[in-house]
């Protein structure tokens, strides 16, 4: 145990994910809650954070997207090989999983920052020759399978987690569950806090409930109530047992069902959201437990492209550790910004002929939408007046690429690609393209070759979003409905523009109409006859959201307010 010997005695914070995006070769993420992780490990080494990240090998990766004629999505898995990039720990644990004994393997991957400190991400494997091939599969596709596989995947990483840190020798004080997948350790930590009983005076629990809550963080990231984790009580008894008695289990998580997020929120002294809208909500959600706010943030040397990075070198050296210096974006000079963005366009533009076939002009404004695909997040709505959008592209040309991926699982999700596909073909006048699998490398191409980051799902049901935030980082306007961080980000004219207002009607009509005025009347104006006004706003953007919604920020809250007790 060599790999981890020389963290064991700092790293007393554990953050647990089922995803973390750690780098474009490792598909351990799937979407926005894992790129979040990877971005907080990658803050956490730059600020030299006592910390261990914890998460599943998830060797066939999430979904590596492909699509056919007729805009069908085609699922498939996207395998790498961890022996590639991690080290193989010499320590194994077991869990129990529907009787069997299953071994865990956990790899090492040492995220470096560029200042020199580093924090280790442990990669949880079952896919080692001691198990049954049944178990074996456990943790190799990432968020696939049905409800069962679902439990066994989350009793690896909380249960198998736990005992792969203690097993490794670490010591830790405070456990951050990203996300209630991770909920299942905290009853790892209830079984080793029994309480001694006294004979005849009854107590609600058998364990030292305070104490384990005195140990967990938690921070809930989705207002939708279908992301929130559910399970039967009769499948967690035959896949796990009793890792707790069943009348404490239905105390923590639930009478009914097993309710991770109640279960990660009865055991963990602090909760937060991830965004200020988002938190008011949450709170509505579960209103007999106070939910804080830190609004996320994304790791800009990693998001902002390297052209706009050489521009700040000069006027900070140390700006990528000194997020602050972003505010000294108004010393840029014009023409030096405006060639970086265009040196990013032509790369965005160039990737796109390469993988559609579909030729853009540097030279006319492009729209950028990239997020998962569902109903909520609404990716469809920009194609709900086609001659309208015809009519204002006529007067003012634009382009759009769009990306994004739907849950294999989610049909609403992928008609709309096949829907999406289906209008672009049917628009000749406008230059459209669809980017399929879409991936880090995709998302660093957009975020910084875009013109326009276009945002538009039903409010409230945006946590948080931060590919906006990225965007924002390269001098990219945002253009978004007023949800999760945007409403603290947006400064109408300055920073972007509102579809609609906070509270007005969140109808797709309402919405699309609030979008078509507003591009036809304010944004597309700008760009084509104020190019002076248009570089005053991307300067605005990368140095009032740059310095604010970043990681080391985020980071530097939780270790403050989460993570650190009196």
């Amino acid at each position: 145990m060599i790999e981890v010997a020389r963290y064991l005695s700092v790293n007393r914070i554990a953050y647990f994910s089922m995803e973390v995006g750690i780098r474009q070769e490792m598909h351990t993420y799937s979407g926005g809650l894992g790129l979040l992780a990877g971005d907080a490990a990658r803050s956490a080494a730059d600020l030299d954070l006592p910390m261990v990240f914890v998460t599943l090998a998830s060797r066939e990766g999430s979904i590596k997207q492909q699509i056919d004629a007729d805009g069908n999505q085609i699922d498939g898995p996207d395998p790498w090989n961890p022996e590639e990039w991690a080290t193989p720990v010499g320590a194994m644990v077991a869990v129990q999983i529907e009787g069997r004994q299953v071994w865990i393997r956990p790899w090492l991957y040492e995220l470096k920052s560029a200042r020199g400190p580093q924090v280790p991400v442990l990669l949880l494997d079952t896919n080692v020759p001691e198990n049954d091939p049944r178990d074996r599969i456990i943790t190799n596709r990432l968020y696939f399978g049905d409800q069962k596989d679902r439990i066994k995947q989350e009793v690896v990483l909380g249960v198998g987690g736990v005992r792969v840190l203690r097993a490794l020798g670490f010591t830790i004080d405070t456990y951050h569950l990203n996300e209630g997948h991770a909920a299942f350790l905290s009853l790892a930590l209830l079984d080793h806090h029994r309480l001694n009983r006294i004979p005849g005076i009854p107590e609600p629990f058998d364990y030292d409930v305070h104490a384990v809550r005195e140990k967990c963080v938690f921070t809930t990231h989705t207002p939708v109530e279908a992301g929130h984790d559910r399970f039967s009580y009769d499948d967690v008894r035959a896949i796990v047992g009793d890792l707790i008695e069943l009348d404490q289990l239905k105390l923590l998580a639930g009478p009914d069902h097993l309710n991770m997020t109640q279960l990660a929120l009865n055991l963990s002294r602090y909760a937060n959201g991830v965004a200020r809208r988002h938190a008011e909500t949450a709170q509505k959600m579960f209103p007999a437990y106070p939910i804080r706010t830190v609004t996320n943030g994304a790791h800009v040397p990693t998001w902002m492209h390297p052209a706009i990075a050489d521009l700040f070198k000069t006027l900070a050296p140390h700006w990528a550790y000194e997020l602050e210096d972003l505010l000294k974006a108004d010393q840029v000079p014009d023409e030096a910004l405006w060639a970086a963005h265009q040196q990013a366009k032509r790369e965005l533009v160039d990737l796109v002929r390469d993988t559609t076939g579909v030729a853009m002009d540097p030279d006319v404004p492009v729209i950028g939408f990239a997020r998962r695909m569902t109903g909520y997040k609404r990716p469809d709505l920009l194609f709900h007046d086609i001659e309208r959008l015809r009519a204002i592209a006529g007067r003012r040309p634009f382009q759009v690429v769009m990306a994004g991926k739907a849950h294999p699982r989610d049909f609403e999700g992928k008609a709309m690609i096949r829907s999406i596909h289906a209008h672009m073909r049917s628009i000749k006048d406008i230059p459209m393209a669809f980017l399929p699998n879409y991936s880090i490398a995709i998302a660093k191409r957009l975020v910084a070759g875009s013109d326009v980051w276009l945002n538009n799902p039903v409010p409230p049901l945006e946590a948080s979003g931060t590919s906006g935030m990225k965007a924002a980082f390269n001098g990219v306007l945002n253009f978004s409905v007023l949800d999760g961080w945007w409403l603290e980000g947006w400064v109408e004219g300055v920073t972007g523009w509102s579809i609609g207002s906070d509270g007005s009607d969140p109808s797709p009509e309402a919405h699309a109409a609030a979008m078509y005025a507003k591009l036809e009347s304010t944004v597309l104006p700008l760009y084509h006859e104020d190019r002076a006004r248009w570089i005053w706003m991307m300067k605005q953007t990368i140095a009032k959201i740059g310095a604010v919604f970043n990681s080391a920020r985020m980071m530097r809250r939780y270790a403050t307010e989460a993570y650190l007790r009196a």
